[in-house]
């Protein structure tokens, strides 16, 4: 192993306990998309205490570092979302969310806790003078990755200018700690946002008759799309349409004037993505002949496919290879139906995201997005060996050695 990898591995080690110290911090005062200006400044302090150029992200949400020993373009950046979800903790732990329903159950406090142990390891490697080259990097923490709108608008602010390449990672439940998953190509689904408003004719309880019911619209609507969508595409079509919010009337006796739902469409082709769009939109026009009622659909955030570039994988498996500690790597054979707008930052470079292994054991898996989720945190120091050798790999320049 080179001399630098093990500098780096035994830097991180080191912070292993402030790490899991600040992710406890983060997970304790969660704040949702959009509102997260304390989580955003204790980082910032936390960035530039250590000496790194820092600025904050739009409205004082999300945080741009720099290092400042190398000037110019072609940076390699990492980065970590921040937000939390509306979720209630219902975990018994120390850390558990002080905040009435708001809640990390996505492993964002992970994602930003590994971002910033990243970046302070590749500051200190510097300031020891141990990096094995000239080293231009950043670290980007991220809001708002929930709401699929905190990518664009740190690309809007700057955050991707003189960036050449990008990495992140995120937790995996379903994966022992100890463990990543590498996959080029296809890593997630494009996701597209639905907003449908189903309008009708309120009435008495007792005389639907007399109304044009948008609860039974809306049952119907969505019973028909359940079934219809899935059956009218290939099966080997990955097609997943979901519906999580249903919101209408206020009294139990009072057929309501309008109904809304929202839900997302996520697919992994275009043209399997323009197809079920359509065919969304042909159940909501054989409803509205069904039942005399106005639904309109509305299409909201989407957010396109992450696709790891080729380059940028292998970097991450190298970066995996010869870890202190050791690492299991497994190649993730199928793509995820979930989503990142990390993709977005893909647009304008390539990069690649992992997935970090945080379960301890597998036959208690606390999933995703659920009230008890929770990480085993011996998996941060690991995440943040991966991508600060990462960022070290990719900064090699094409004169060195091949065993520096």
């Amino acid at each position: 192993m080179a001399d630098w990898k093990q500098a780096l591995d035994a830097i991180v080690a080191d912070s292993a306990d402030e790490l899991v110290a600040l992710r406890r911090q983060l997970h304790a005062h969660p704040e949702p998309s959009g509102a997260e200006l304390e989580t955003s400044l204790l980082l910032y302090q936390r960035l530039a205490d250590a000496g790194l150029e820092v600025r904050m992200g739009p409205d004082g949400c999300g945080v741009v570092a720099d290092n400042p020993s190398t000037k110019g373009p072609d940076r390699i950046a990492i980065r970590g979302d921040i937000d939390a979800l509306l979720i209630q903790d219902e975990k018994q732990v120390p850390y558990r969310s002080a905040r009435d329903g708001v809640m990390h159950a996505c492993g964002h406090d992970a994602h930003a806790s590994i971002a910033v142990g990243a970046a302070l390891a590749l500051r200190r490697l510097e300031t020891d003078g141990k990096s094995p080259w000239p080293l231009r990097w950043r670290a980007l923490l991220q809001p708002s990755e929930e709401t699929a709108t905190g990518a664009r608008r740190m690309i809007e602010a700057g955050a991707l200018a003189g960036v050449r390449m990008i990495f992140a990672l995120h937790v995996d439940p379903a994966r022992r700690a100890g463990e990543i998953g590498l996959r080029t190509g296809a890593f997630t689904a494009h996701c597209d946002a639905l907003h449908i408003t189903v309008r009708g004719r309120g009435g008495h309880g007792a005389r639907p008759h007399e109304s044009r019911d948008p609860i039974a619209a809306v049952a119907q609507l969505i019973s028909t799309l359940y079934q219809f969508v899935p059956r009218a595409n290939d099966s080997l079509d990955a097609t997943v349409l979901s519906f999580g919010r249903i919101a209408g009337g206020e009294n139990p006796n009072v057929i309501p004037e309008q109904v809304e739902i929202d839900g997302t469409l996520r697919t992994l082709e275009s043209a399997v993505r323009m197809r079920a769009v359509e065919q969304i939109h042909q159940v909501a026009r054989g409803v509205v002949e069904i039942t005399g009622t106005q639904i309109e659909v509305d299409w909201r955030a989407s957010v396109p496919s992450v696709h790891n570039d080729v380059e940028a994988s292998r970097l991450l498996s190298e970066a995996a290879a010869d870890v202190t500690g050791g690492v299991i790597v497994r190649h993730i054979l199928r793509p995820s139906m979930g989503s990142e707008d990390f993709a977005c930052f893909l647009d304008h470079c390539p990069g690649a995201m992992f997935r970090l292994g945080v379960a301890h054991d597998l036959n208690a898996i606390t999933p995703l997005h659920t009230p008890t989720f929770d990480v085993d945190e011996s998996a941060l120091a690991l995440g943040a060996k991966i991508l600060a050798r990462t960022v070290v790999l990719a900064c090699k320049p094409a004169s060195a050695t091949t065993g520096a």
